[in-house]
């Protein structure tokens, strides 16, 4: 019985996964944080941790195994039990557990059960589609330094005049230093406006270009005079209680276009309404079969999204 894939689907759902006589798996929400000197940013999630003194069955991990193998909760229970002392056996022997998507345990020098959690995997559905980025640094224009440096080109010196007898000062260089500063300054701004006037006749002739196309696509399709044949759909409606879930979005119009992308890639992709967060789910497929949804959902791992897990829920 593979135990840490039932663990994990309930870890999406739950706070808290007790493995009746051996310990309980914890999730912990984290915030996003952003490194400071990478500018690394990492979205919200759930830490998960460990906890060797809860061991009491609270029945939420035999409930589900029963239903999800149709068998009864007692012999869910006897299958939970014979794994937890296979586990416990591995290690007191010194074995390192490795649990997918979950983390490794192994015992210290006290006997006591260590776990290193696993981060392939964001048990958040609050942040499904977010990933780790770098964002780089942003720059500020100073316009100070930019002075600075204009009167490194241009210097300009005020000093007092002085006036002789003769009358021979000749007061126009300091005005023609004055206009000088005045033309460069003058010639930035007119820079700066020749460029904005230059994207916004850009604009302009991109927005005649997409009317005269629509134009003609508009008339090519009265050209069409004969009717085409009618063309016979054999639509098959999906059902099943178990569903392979691509994915959850609080925005329904991005819900809409992971349905046609996923279509694209031949899958039979479908919403399947809201779940208690108000996030709009989306389905790669829905089967009756367990084994076959179970099958299924090792093939789009593996070809299409590591993230993809099994919902078993009865749709109206």
């Amino acid at each position: 019985m593979q135990l840490e894939t039932y663990i994990s689907d309930l870890l999406y759902r739950y706070e808290c996964v007790t493995v009746p006589e051996f310990g309980a798996f914890l999730s912990q929400r984290v915030s996003a944080t952003v490194h400071e000197s990478t500018n690394a940013f990492y979205p919200p999630k759930k830490q998960l941790l460990f906890n060797e003194q809860i061991q009491n069955n609270d029945g939420l991990l035999a409930r589900y195994i029963a239903d999800v193998e149709k068998i009864q909760y007692e012999t869910a229970t006897e299958k939970i039990a014979k794994r937890v002392k296979v586990l416990k056996s591995n290690l007191t022997q010194g074995e390192t557990i490795s649990l997918e998507n979950i983390g490794e345990l192994k015992l210290n020098n006290h006997s006591k059960i260590e776990f290193n959690p696993s981060y392939h995997l964001n048990y958040l559905t609050d942040a499904f589609g977010l990933s780790q980025f770098v964002s780089p640094a942003v720059s500020r224009e100073v316009y100070k330094e930019e002075v600075e440096a204009i009167e490194k080109v241009i210097p300009l010196t005020i000093t007092p005049e002085k006036r002789s007898a003769s009358k021979t000062t000749k007061p126009y260089l300091k005005y023609a230093a004055v206009a000088l500063i005045a033309l460069t300054l003058g010639g930035l701004v007119s820079g700066n406006y020749y460029v904005n006037e230059i994207n916004a006749q850009n604009e302009i002739a991109q927005e005649e270009a997409n009317a005269q196309l629509e134009t003609k696509i508009q008339e090519a399709t009265f050209i069409i005079s004969n009717p085409l044949p009618a063309a016979t759909l054999n639509v098959s409606k999906q059902s099943g209680n178990y569903h392979i879930v691509a994915g959850a979005f609080r925005v329904e119009a991005n819900c809409d276009k992971k349905v046609s992308e996923l279509k694209a890639l031949g899958f039979k992709a479908r919403k399947i309404g809201t779940n208690k967060y108000g996030l709009h789910q989306v389905v790669y497929s829905s089967f009756s079969d367990r084994n076959e949804a179970l099958r299924e959902l090792k093939s789009v791992r593996q070809s299409d999204n590591e993230n993809a897990w099994l919902l078993v829920k009865a749709l109206d």
